[in-house]
């Protein structure tokens, strides 16, 4: 048996092919940075959310394919492999991955593309089948991060507390929310991993496209997001963009909106790459 994980900021959607290449068992926990956490942390994390739910499974796996937020630099590769190997020993082999690799193989398969990533946060690159070949740094939600749901939710709170809605629709938000201005500054300043918070708020956003001064809003950081990220990769010919994430899911028409503004056209979009990752690791 083999074992697949994609890894985001919010959770983390574990599969768990069996020998068949058919799908035994799918778990999902919380999401985990692994450049924000230590060795010993992801290793109790994985002890006390997946292993109870493995169960038996756990000895029969032979294989884990990780793909995860924060999974770049050799060393922290290092320590989430470390993390698997403690708690999954029957595998003999762990491989790790960045959560942007999972993106491509989901969406490209074996074949080149432009493959982007716009879920609580961004990012992009062009893809030649095999590897990563150019990436724009996304930069997070304070620098860049364009078009994300963590993006979209600091704009659209912004809004409501500059008083750039219709007063009805921030009275609506912030009752249905339950938030003050107080609130949100806590959340935002105060308390760990804002980025959650402010993509909370997205299927509001989603639900309300009617609303003029949102829809705009929404168009404008599409945009962003290609003209800044996607425009970069021109160089290889290719004018089709591909997504995996909530958000390009779930506003997938103004996505497309934004696309053709901008000069691209929108290709697949999954709502999670775990689909394109079983097919991609039984072909």
């Amino acid at each position: 048996m083999i074992l697949i994980a994609d890894c985001g900021s919010t959770k983390i959607d574990w599969c768990v092919l069996s020998d068949e290449k058919k799908v035994a068992k799918q778990v999902f926990t919380l999401g985990m940075n692994a450049v924000m956490l230590t060795e010993e942390e992801m290793q109790g994390r994985i002890a006390a959310e997946l292993m109870p739910e493995l169960g038996e499974l756990s000895s029969s796996i032979e294989a884990v394919y990780f793909y995860g937020a924060g999974c770049l630099a050799p060393e922290v590769c290092a320590n989430v492999a470390n993390a698997l190997r403690s708690n999954l020993p029957s595998a003999a082999t762990v491989e790790v991955y960045s959560d942007l690799l999972a993106a491509a193989r989901a969406l490209c398969g074996r074949t080149g593309g432009i493959a982007c990533i716009l879920g609580t946060g961004a990012n992009s690159c062009y893809y030649d089948g095999e590897s990563i070949v150019k990436n724009v740094s996304p930069l997070g939600f304070i620098l860049g991060d364009e078009g994300s749901g963590a993006v979209l939710g600091k704009l659209f709170l912004g809004d409501v507390l500059k008083n750039q809605l219709p007063a009805s629709v921030a009275e609506e938000f912030l009752t249905e929310y339950n938030l003050t201005l107080l609130d949100v500054i806590r959340r935002v300043y105060k308390e760990p991993q804002p980025n959650r918070f402010l993509a909370s708020v997205t299927p509001f956003i989603s639900s309300h496209l009617d609303v003029p001064e949102i829809r705009s809003m929404v168009l404008d950081a599409f945009r962003a997001f290609f003209r800044r990220n996607v425009r970069q990769y021109e160089s290889y010919d290719d004018k089709t963009a591909h997504f995996a994430g909530s958000i390009a899911y779930y506003f997938r028409e103004v996505l497309e909106e934004a696309a053709a503004a901008e000069g691209f056209s929108v290709g697949l979009i999954l709502k999670s790459p775990m689909e394109g990752l079983v097919k991609f690791h039984t072909a």
